[in-house]
């Protein structure tokens, strides 16, 4: 069931969407499209003439409409590039068994719906979780197709209790206030583990409320080996983040509704979701479920630690895929020395790859990385991270203007000496 509500725009400003979306001159998006094609090309293995023949018809589209389609083969490879690029993710090392659904055909918001319901189940199919993409109609020139506006489809509402008090996820507050506004009711008993319905935009810019499809999305009970007492607590997460606020990015052609998942860290819950003072702000409950005083030494380490081992150990008796931050560390660093061999450049955000719990305990603290915003990639705002993804970061452009700079500094000099 779905209900809309019909948001005014500044026509002025365009509509959300518009707002949020990379502007690119025609040079830009015709010298990314071009970067792009000679990468795809390049990994495949084509010939020049079936090079050329494709640059021919894109270049043909760019002119004549200002965008041009990705073929099936182009989207896979480019969704699978830009999960490789996100400086952001510590779990890139199998980036290339992404599974890259095309969905660019289901356009109406009942159709895309049911697809995000369907991708729960396809990732979580009870033999590990798989990491899968759906991709839905990009931007074409002027028109704006429907988008996913919840920054994940799974999230758990947060109360405001008659006390006072919330009851929740915090993060989550404002959203909690929308969808009771929209017609959203909570339970009759509200719990700390709600889950909410998710946002979505159709093509005029009106929010339709699309509720949570419970069947799909699998919750794990978080208990602990060794104090009962933290049973009490009723935990519980659920085991498929499945992200779908991000803007993807292939060639100069952007994806708003690509919505895509991995599986989590453990650190991600215990160390943030659950321990975050603006979530769950969990860790004196937790400390006075494991016998801890919070007026001890380093209670909230011990509290941090437990809380994972609870986590990492309810995920592996329910089969649903979960790694510790050590062993992500690991995987992390594996990943970047096969990226170096082949001659790469590894994007990387010090602040986001560096685990919350025993930072420097893992190699990837004392290892220098910077985040240059490669394209294909995922990007929120235009205004934010948006802003660094331009064509020139790209080996192909860079190459070039640097190029054209040499030949600029070569001519002055000559000048100069025999205006001497």
């Amino acid at each position: 069931m779905r209900r809309k509500f019909y948001v005014r725009s500044d026509a002025s400003r365009g509509t959300s969407l518009q707002r949020r979306i990379r502007t690119l001159s025609a040079l830009e998006r015709k010298e990314e499209a071009k970067a792009f094609l000679n990468t795809f090309h390049d990994a495949s293995g084509h010939g020049r003439t079936l090079r050329q023949r494709r640059w021919a018809e894109v270049r043909s589209d760019l002119r004549r409409h200002g965008y041009y389609e990705h073929t099936l083969e182009e989207l896979a490879f480019g969704a699978r590039l830009a999960w490789r690029n996100t400086g952001k993710c510590i779990g890139r090392l199998p980036w290339e068994s992404l599974e890259v659904n095309d969905c660019r055909k289901l356009t109406s918001p009942d159709a895309m719906a049911a697809r995000m319901a369907d991708h729960l189940r396809e990732a979580d199919s009870g033999k590990g979780i798989r990491s899968i993409i759906s991709v839905f109609a990009p931007i074409q020139g002027d028109a704006m197709p429907s988008w996913i506006e919840s920054g994940q489809i799974s999230r758990y509402a947060c109360h405001t209790l008659e006390n006072g008090r919330t009851l929740g996820d915090r993060q989550n507050a404002e959203s909690t206030k929308l969808a009771r506004s929209m017609g959203w009711t909570p339970p009759e008993e509200p719990g700390a583990f709600d889950l909410l319905p998710y946002f979505m935009r159709d093509p005029k810019d009106r929010r339709i409320m699309i509720d949570a499809p419970v069947e799909a999305i699998r919750q794990v009970d978080i208990r602990h080996p060794q104090y009962p007492d933290f049973d009490a607590l009723g935990l519980r997460w659920y085991a498929v983040p499945l992200v779908s606020n991000m803007i993807m990015t292939i060639g100069g052609v952007d994806y708003p509704c690509a919505p895509f998942n991995g599986h989590y860290m453990c650190t991600e819950i215990a160390s943030r979701n659950l321990a975050d003072a603006q979530r769950y702000d969990l860790l004196p409950q937790v400390a006075r479920a494991i016998g801890v005083s919070e007026g001890s030494s380093l209670w909230q380490d011990v509290a941090l630690t437990e809380l994972n081992r609870a986590v990492l150990q309810s995920f592996q008796t329910a089969r649903a895929t979960i790694i510790d931050h050590h062993k992500a560390s690991e995987q992390f660093m594996t990943f970047h020395s096969r990226e170096q061999a082949r001659g790469r450049r590894v994007a990387g955000d010090w602040r986001w790859i560096v685990p919350p719990q025993a930072g420097s305990a893992h190699d990837v603290f004392h290892l220098k990385m910077r985040n240059f915003h490669p394209v294909p990639n995922f990007y929120r705002e235009r205004g934010t991270d948006g802003l660094r993804l331009m064509p020139w970061y790209g080996d192909s452009y860079r190459n070039r203007v640097s190029g054209w700079v040499d030949r600029v500094q070569r001519r002055w000099k000559i000048w100069k000496r025999m205006a001497w």
